[in-house]
């Protein structure tokens, strides 16, 4: 199982430890970093300042969102970043649910989001390939343009830009079981967003017949301390915001996913409590459980007997959000 250090995105402003956590996960050993996105900072420009500094380490976005850019927008930011960087970009994607699309984009969510979600693969790899102009007549993505309000006259093109690879992983954050097994048929890797190494069997009906080295890459929390309660708030308050506020009452794919994993009636309430405006109680009300079995918190012996729980299963790739080096040592050792 390799390990990799995942930035997230920033908050208020710049994330000033990001650049040294980067660097001395490369330092270390550390096979990947990755940065993401929301409605602030971008995937890509981190990940750029990050390749600039350090030399073996690969880079991947998780996740870049679709809604963002178009499929061929965003193709060129891989393939860009991939010559820059020598050939270390990975390129993972989300669909990102109604709420983020509709609210901050200010575009439809695709009434089919698998089919959406294969379109933008497919033009992806086209332009990636680069073996002739980009066409595709889909239902949300249509190169050339056919839509009544054009003009027209687009004609189908390939990149001036001859990509470094043709053959960049490509990886996608999907939630549902359905967009799970899509995933292992259309994608080079799965990026999950809880993962509970006892609880497998949540995935196990979506990840039959996996390709030859497809990964499997969940983040996790990890942090050395000696008080688990104390560890695991901030991976509350990341539920809490998650499963209580990116999403509607009626439509929130995080907060399902919890309720999948056995975790219904505490999922509703957190919903309710966020939306009520209860934060801090929403955020009190995730269960200690539920957050200690998607992340490595407490002191060494500990993380190190539940680090095997992770070993054992399919992840192929654990993302660490860690925040201090220290932690970063820890996992680097325990993992050799």
């Amino acid at each position: 199982m390799r390990l990799g250090l995942a930035l997230g995105y920033w908050g208020r402003g710049p994330a000033p430890a990001h650049l040294d956590l980067a660097t001395e996960a490369e330092r270390l050993g550390y096979d990947s970093v990755w940065t993401a996105e929301a409605w602030g900072s971008d995937a890509f420009t981190p990940l750029t300042w990050i390749a600039a500094h350090t030399s073996r380490i690969r880079l991947g976005t998780a996740i870049a969102q679709m809604a963002a850019r178009t499929p061929t927008a965003t193709a060129m930011h891989a393939l860009t970043l991939d010559h820059l960087s020598g050939g270390r970009m990975m390129l993972g994607l989300g669909l990102s649910g109604p709420q983020v699309v509709e609210g901050w984009y200010g575009r439809p969510f695709p009434a089919s989001p698998l089919t959406a979600t294969r379109e933008y693969v497919d033009v992806v790899r086209q332009v990636l390939r680069r073996e002739a102009p980009v066409t595709l007549d889909g239902r949300f993505h249509s190169h050339p343009y056919r839509g009544q309000d054009g003009t027209g006259t687009g004609r189908p093109l390939k990149p001036i830009t001859h990509p470094l690879r043709a053959d960049l992983p490509l990886l996608l954050g999907a939630e549902g079981p359905k967009n799970i097994a899509q995933t292992t048929r259309i994608a080079d890797g799965w990026l999950p967003l809880y993962w509970s190494p006892t609880r497998t069997d949540v995935y196990q009906a979506s990840l039959t017949d996996l390709p030859d080295g497809f990964m499997i890459a969940p983040m996790a929390r990890a942090q050395v301390c000696d008080d688990v309660t104390e560890g695991l708030l901030p991976v509350k308050a990341m539920l809490g915001f998650y499963i209580g506020g990116m999403g509607h009452a009626a439509r929130n794919f995080h907060a399902d996913l919890m309720a999948r994993m056995g975790y219904e009636a505490e999922a509703r309430r957190i919903q309710e409590l966020f939306l009520a405006g209860r934060r801090q109680e929403a955020v009190l009300a995730v269960p200690d459980a539920f957050a200690d079995e998607i992340s490595l918190v407490g002191p060494r012996e500990r993380i190190a007997e539940r680090l095997e729980l992770w070993r054992k299963g399919p992840v192929t790739d654990l993302l660490v959000t860690a925040p201090d080096p220290r932690t970063l040592r820890v996992l680097a050792e325990l993992n050799c």
